[in-house]
C-alpha cells in the first residue's frame, strides 16, 4: 500500500530530530558564565559639596569596597538633613564609583554588557571615557553594551558611575544612596536571547495537563543573516520534562520573536503552600554547536479574582494575608543582600503572611526570586507619584521623559515570576480624583497589557470611594457617595483600597463588575516592649494627618497593645475582622510588615524610623505578630503579654492571643485568676491584674484538656548577656549573613524587659560586623558601629562571612553584665 504523503513527511521530521539529537557537539562552552556578578573591587568617593562640587580629579580620595553599597546608612543622623525625618534624617549627596577590569582576548568577537539592578539615583555611566547614558529612576534595572569601547587582553578598562542623590527631599521614606543593588557582567555570542527576552505563559492549566506558551526575542548583532536551531527544554527541578525545537533565520542586525507551544502532562502547580517551579532552558545552535543558553524560571498556576469568592488559586479559595514592605533592610540600609531579604520573608511566613506588596517601587530581583521559591502573592508596584509631585525633587520631574521606559522595563523584567499576580500602577496618586489621572491611568494600563495580559492592573487609591454616614441611621447614604475617578475609569481590573475599611463590605454595591483588593490597610503603631495602661482605649495618633502631633509619650514611645492607630487607619484587629468576615474580599496588604527607616508617624525628630511594623527594625516581632499567627496559621499559639516587671500593686492589663483551644486560664504565683474565652469575632482576651512579683502563667484548654502553657516571670536585676544566632553555619562566599540576637537577662536567664544597656561587640576572624540595631525608632547610634544600646532587653548584631573557611568568634560585652561568646562556622 502506498504510504500517504503526510506519513513520509513525518518520517523525514523524525529523522531530522534524530540527526539533530546525536550530532550536537558535546564540547559546548559553559554558559553559567553568560552572566557573572560584577560586585567585587570597586572604589568609592563621596563628594564634599563645597570642595568637589560635582567633579572628581587626581586629588579625589577613594576607598575600596564591594557592591551593593548604600552610603547614606553610613552617615550620622542629622536633624537638619534635607531628606527630613521622613527620609530617616540621613543625608544623600553625590557619589562616584569606579572599577578597573580586563576582558579576555577571546571575547573580542562577542557582546559584553553591564547590567545594574538599581542605582539610587540619577546615575550616569562612562566606560573608558565614553559616555553610556543615564537613568534617573533608582529602582529599575538597566543595561549598557560595552563592546564598542572595550580594551581586550592585558589592557585595562575603567568604568565610572556617577550617582547624584543630592537634591532632597526626593522620597517620602528612606531611599538610601548609591549602587545599592547587584551589578552583572554579561558576555554573549552576537546572536543571543535578548535582555529579559523570554515570556512564558500558561494559557490552559488543569491537573492533567498545562499548555506552555514561550515567546522568545532573539537579537542578531552580526552583519549577516543567520540560520539557527532553537531548542527549548523544560525541567522540573533537575528532571527533564519535555522539549521542542525550531529552525529560524534572523536577518542581519535585527531582532526576531519566536513563539513555541509545549504541553506538560500532569503538571506540578505553583501554590503558596507548595511553590514548585519549572525551568525553560533555551539554546541557540549554529552548525550543530550551541552558541547561547538562556534559562527562564516559571510556575504553572491558574487564578482569578472573583466578585463573590475573592481570590481563587488553582481552584481553591485563598485569602490574601499580605503586608506592604519598603526596600530597606533595617541596619543594612538599602544595600541588597539575599540572606537579609530571605530572613525577613521567613519571619513573615512564620506569622502566616502569604502576600507582599512592593511599596512603592519596583523591587530588587532577589525579592521576587525568593517570593517565587517561598510562596508569596506579590503586588508589584511601579510608582508613588505621576506628574504631580509629593516631594520637591521626586520622580515627577522625570515623569514625562522616563515613565514609559521605566514601566516597560519593569514588566519585561518581572513578568515570568509566578509570585507576581497584580501590577500596581500607582500609590495614592495626587491625580486620582481628576480627568488627568484617568488619562494617565489608561496609558499605563495599556503599557502593561501590551506586555502582559495574564495579570490584573490596579492602583492603590485613598480611598476608592467616599461614603458618608447618616448620623441618625448610621447607614451609608448612596446619594452622598463619591467615586475615585481612577476607580471608575475602566483602566483598572481590580479596585485597590487604601484604608477606608468601613466601606469594604459595600464593595459589590459600589463596584458590581470589578473585584476587590485592599492594597494598603491598618497603619497601627507600636514600640516593641512598651505598654501604656489602660489598654482598651483606642488612640488616634496624630489626631489628623495635617496637624502636627504634640501629645504622645515620653521618649517618643507608642504602646504595643493594639490600641494606637493613625487617623486614616485602624487597629490591627478592626480591619482584619472585616476582611476575614466576607468571602468576597480577596485579602489585604497591611502597612507594614517590618518597621523601616524614615516616616516616623506619629512623631517627628528625634524619631528616625517607623512605628508601623508588625516586626521592628531589627527583626524582632511585636506582640500583635502573634495575633496574626494565631489566626493565620495552624501553629498552636498562646502568647501572653506584657512583661511582668511593674510597680507593686499597679493594675496591669494582661492580654493573650491564642488558638486551637476553647479557653485560657490565668494563674499568678499558682493562684487562678479565672478563665476567659473569645466570644464572637474576638481576637484576644484580657485580664486586669494587680502586679505582684513572681510568675504569671497561662494555660489553654480544648474540651478540658491542656493544649499549651506559657509563663512570664519577674526579672531580677540585669546580670548577663545571651547570644543566639539564627544560623551558626554560613557560606564562605563574602555575602552570607548570621543574625545574632542579644538578650539581656537576669542571673536565672529571665529576659530583663526594661534593660537598655550599651553593648560592645568584637569579632575574631575574617568576617565583618556589618550591622547593629535594637529596633528603637529614636536611637541615633550608627547602624554600622560595633556597639549599640539595647531596647527593652534586646539587640541585634549582623555578621557577614568572608571567603575563608574558618570559625568566627563573636563576643558581646557590657559594663556590669557577664559577657557572652558564640561561634559561627564559615564553610
Amino acid at each position: 500500500m502506498k504510504k500517504p504523503t503526510y506519513f513520509l513527511k513525518m518520517l523525514s521530521i523524525i529523522a531530522l530530530i534524530s540527526a539533530f539529537s546525536f550530532t550536537v557537539r558535546k564540547d559546548n562552552p559553559d554558559f553559567s558564565t553568560r552572566k557573572v556578578a560584577f560586585n567585587i573591587g570597586w572604589s568609592f568617593h563621596l563628594n564634599d559639596s563645597v570642595k568637589d562640587k560635582d567633579t572628581i580629579n587626581s586629588s579625589s580620595i577613594w576607598r575600596k569596597l564591594n557592591l551593593p553599597h548604600d552610603w547614606s546608612i553610613e552617615g550620622k543622623f542629622d536633624e537638619n538633613s534635607p531628606a527630613g525625618y521622613g527620609g530617616g534624617s540621613l543625608n544623600g549627596g553625590l557619589g562616584w564609583y569606579k572599577k578597573s577590569f580586563k576582558v579576555a582576548l577571546e571575547n573580542k568577537d562577542k557582546i559584553t554588557s553591564i547590567l545594574f539592578d538599581g542605582v539610587y539615583r540619577n546615575s550616569k555611566i562612562w566606560i573608558n571615557g565614553h559616555y553610556l547614558g543615564k537613568r534617573p529612576n533608582g529602582y529599575i534595572g538597566f543595561q549598557y553594551e560595552l563592546s564598542p569601547y572595550l580594551n581586550y587582553g592585558d589592557k585595562i578598562n575603567e568604568i565610572i558611575v556617577k550617582v547624584d542623590n543630592s537634591k532632597q527631599p526626593n522620597s517620602r521614606w528612606y531611599s538610601g544612596s548609591g549602587i545599592f543593588r547587584n551589578v552583572w557582567l554579561e558576555t554573549t555570542n552576537k546572536l543571543h536571547v535578548d535582555q529579559w527576552g523570554t515570556y512564558v505563559t500558561t494559557p490552559k492549566v488543569s491537573l492533567r495537563s498545562a499548555s506552555i506558551h514561550l515567546e522568545t526575542t532573539f537579537k542578531n548583532q552580526y552583519n549577516s543573516s543567520k540560520n539557527a536551531v532553537v531548542t527549548t527544554t523544560i525541567f522540573q527541578n533537575s528532571t527533564k520534562v519535555t522539549s521542542a525545537f525550531q529552525n529560524i533565520t534572523i536577518a542581519a542586525s535585527k531582532n526576531q520573536v519566536l513563539n513555541q507551544d509545549i504541553i506538560i502532562k500532569n503538571p506540578v502547580l505553583w501554590s503558596v503552600e507548595k511553590p514548585d517551579q519549572y525551568t525553560a532552558v533555551t539554546t541557540i545552535s549554529i552548525e550543530n554547536s550551541i552558541i547561547d543558553e538562556y534559562k527562564t524560571t516559571f510556575g504553572i498556576r491558574n487564578f482569578k479574582f472573583d466578585l463573590d469568592k475573592g481570590f481563587i488559586l488553582n481552584g481553591k479559595q485563598v485569602k490574601i494575608k499580605g503586608v506592604c514592605m519598603h526596600h530597606d533592610l533595617g541596619p543594612l540600609g538599602s544595600a541588597v543582600n539575599t540572606r537579609a531579604i530571605e530572613r525577613q520573608l521567613e519571619i513573615l511566613k512564620e506569622m502566616g503572611v502569604n502576600g507582599i506588596r512592593t511599596s512603592h517601587n519596583p523591587p530588587a530581583p532577589e525579592l521576587l526570586d525568593l517570593c517565587d521559591k517561598m510562596g508569596f502573592i506579590v503586588m508589584d508596584e511601579a510608582f508613588d507619584m505621576w506628574k504631580k509631585a509629593k516631594t520637591k525633587y521626586d520622580y515627577s520631574l522625570d515623569w514625562d521623559q522616563w515613565h514609559v521606559k521605566d514601566l516597560q522595563d519593569q514588566i519585561l523584567r518581572d513578568r515570568n515570576h509566578p509570585s507576581v499576580f497584580i501590577w500596581s500602577i500607582g500609590n495614592e496618586i495626587p491625580e486620582q480624583w481628576s480627568d488627568d489621572g484617568v488619562k494617565i491611568a489608561k496609558e499605563l494600563s495599556a503599557i502593561v497589557k501590551k506586555l502582559d495580559t495574564t495579570r490584573l492592573v490596579t492602583a492603590a487609591m485613598n480611598p476608592a470611594v467616599n461614603m458618608n454616614i447618616d448620623q441618625v441611621t448610621l447607614q451609608f447614604e448612596k446619594s452622598k457617595t463619591y467615586y475615585n475617578k481612577l476607580a471608575t475609569s475602566g483602566a483598572l481590573d481590580i479596585i485597590g483600597y487604601n484604608y477606608a475599611h468601613q466601606t469594604f463590605e459595600h464593595h459589590k454595591n459600589n463596584f458590581p463588575n470589578t473585584p476587590f483588593i485592599a492594597t494598603e490597610t491598618t497603619s497601627a503603631l507600636a514600640t516593641r516592649g512598651y505598654y501604656d495602661q489602660v489598654s482598651d482605649t483606642i488612640k488616634n495618633w496624630p489626631v489628623r494627618w495635617d496637624i502636627k502631633f504634640t501629645d504622645g509619650n515620653p521618649g517618643n514611645t507608642v504602646s504595643a497593645y493594639d490600641q494606637v492607630q493613625a487617623p486614616w487607619g485602624s487597629t490591627h484587629e478592626a480591619t482584619w475582622k472585616v476582611i476575614k468576615k466576607y468571602d468576597s474580599l480577596a485579602g489585604m496588604y497591611i502597612w507594614t510588615g517590618f518597621d523601616y527607616i524614615g516616616e516616623p508617624t506619629p512623631y517627628e525628630w528625634p524619631s528616625i524610623s517607623s512605628y508601623f511594623g508588625i516586626v521592628d527594625l531589627a527583626g524582632f516581632p511585636k506582640d500583635v505578630y502573634y495575633m496574626y499567627q494565631s489566626d493565620w496559621t495552624n501553629k498552636t499559639v498562646l502568647h501572653l503579654f506584657p512583661h511582668w516587671n511593674w510597680k507593686a500593686g499597679q493594675n496591669v492589663d494582661v492580654w493573650a492571643y491564642y488558638n486551637n483551644a476553647d479557653e485560657v486560664e490565668l494563674f499568678l504565683n499558682g493562684k487562678s485568676l479565672g478563665t476567659k474565652k473569645k466570644i464572637g469575632d474576638d481576637l484576644h482576651i484580657m485580664w486586669q491584674v494587680p502586679f505582684q512579683t513572681g510568675t504569671l502563667k497561662a494555660v489553654s484548654r480544648k474540651n478540658g484538656k491542656i493544649v499549651k502553657e506559657t509563663a512570664i516571670q519577674t526579672a531580677e536585676n540585669p546580670a548577663k548577656l545571651k547570644l543566639t544566632a539564627d544560623r551558626n553555619t554560613i557560606k564562605a562566599d563574602g555575602n552570607d549573613l548570621s543574625f545574632v540576637t542579644v538578650d539581656i537577662t537576669d542571673e536565672k536567664g529571665v529576659l530583663s524587659p526594661n534593660a537598655n544597656n550599651e553593648i560592645q561587640f568584637s569579632l575574631k576572624g575574617s568576617g565583618k560586623i556589618i550591622g547593629v540595631c535594637s529596633g528603637d525608632p529614636v536611637s541615633h547610634e550608627s547602624f554600622k558601629g560595633t556597639k549599640h544600646t539595647a531596647l527593652n532587653g534586646k539587640c541585634l548584631v549582623v555578621i557577614q562571612a568572608g571567603t575563608k573557611v574558618e570559625k568566627l568568634e563573636l563576643t558581646a560585652s557590657s559594663n556590669s553584665l557577664k559577657s557572652s561568646t558564640t561561634i559561627i562556622n564559615v564553610k
